[in-house]
């Protein structure tokens, strides 16, 4: 279906934002940790952990991963980008 790729990077964006706020709030954290507290595979965590790392998010230390400050600055930001989001998904829904 046309908007099977936009579901399925929205889920992606869901499960990398539930990791992110995890090392934030109690990182140091390992994946095995992070995967006990969030129900979320070892390797789905791993994944997600390596783009927020290719994103500055994150680094990785010898205790886990370790949020930066530009992780702290992206999710106060956070909510205008959904924000955004949602009115362009509400103009898409009124195209007639």
């Amino acid at each position: 279906m046309l908007t099977d790729g936009v579901e399925s990077e929205l889920e992606l964006l869901e499960r990398h934002i539930i990791i992110l706020k995890v090392v934030i709030q109690k990182g140091p954290i390992g994946i095995m940790k992070m995967s006990e507290e969030t129900g979320i595979p070892n390797h789905r965590v791993r994944y997600s952990l390596r783009v927020l790392e290719q994103e500055s998010l994150i680094i990785p230390s010898t205790s886990g991963a370790v949020a930066t400050d530009k992780a702290r600055e992206f999710i106060r930001g956070f909510g205008s980008v959904i924000t955004r989001l949602t009115k362009k998904l509400n103009d898409i829904k009124n195209i007639e």
